[in-house]
């Protein structure tokens, strides 16, 4: 294991890492295929873990069969998101600004890196209250193909101006592991749900309940 002093710069994901929003997006999306007369399980729900969207849509239009009009799933997820965030909120994962204060504290550069849409990710991170966190947002638009290709991870690190080796990255999901030791980074599993895929934590060069845990037992 690295030392934290080792490393020049940290990238966030932002989906189950800093912010639960992974529950808001498969409430959104079993709610507007329920009204479409489908029916989305959680097991099914969970395997979309870290997707981005247009993965997410292929999945559920497979999922639903021939004549499922996406176009409209689209429209009424959007919705149906809406309708639950400002209901409900978005929270901030346990010990985000544990970390976020260690890293300030050693004066590393550090962003954000997300299959979502930069535009989305802002949006949840003013609905969590934390939208002047990130400086720096490397979203989906910004590249041609997102995690698990490892794009998104180097254009995060030559944002900071930092090597890629030399990045420590926070992940939730295989999908964002994969993306992190597809571009030579260090890479730290933090899993969002109970279940873990074994070949996420083989992948992983650590894996740590939670981010509270991760700051205070770095060394």
């Amino acid at each position: 294991m690295k030392a934290f002093c080792e490393f020049s710069g940290v990238i966030f994901d932002l989906d189950g890492l800093v912010l639960d929003t992974e529950s808001s997006y498969f409430a959104a999306w079993k709610m507007a295929a329920g009204t479409m007369g489908y029916v989305l399980d959680d097991a099914f729900l969970t395997t979309l873990s870290c997707l981005h969207y247009q993965a997410v849509e292929k999945a559920i239009k497979r999922r639903c069969g021939g004549g499922f009009d996406i176009e409209k799933f689209s429209r009424l997820s959007s919705q149906c998101w809406q309708e639950w965030v400002n209901k409900k909120g978005l929270a901030i994962k346990h010990g985000f600004h544990d970390m976020l204060g260690l890293v300030q504290q050693n004066r590393l550069p550090f962003c954000l890196a997300t299959n979502s849409h930069s535009k989305n990710a802002r949006q949840c991170l003013q609905l969590a209250g934390i939208e002047n966190v990130f400086e720096t947002i490397i979203g989906r638009e910004q590249v041609q193909t997102g995690k698990p290709s490892p794009e998104i991870i180097f254009q995060a690190a030559r944002a900071m101006r930092v090597p890629v080796e030399n990045c420590l990255v926070l992940e939730d999901s295989l999908t964002g592991v994969r993306a992190a030791k597809r571009a030579g980074a260090y890479c730290v599993l933090l899993p969002s749900t109970p279940a873990v895929e074994p070949v996420a934590r083989e992948l992983a060069d650590q894996t740590v309940d939670n981010l509270a845990v991760l700051a205070a037992n770095w060394c």
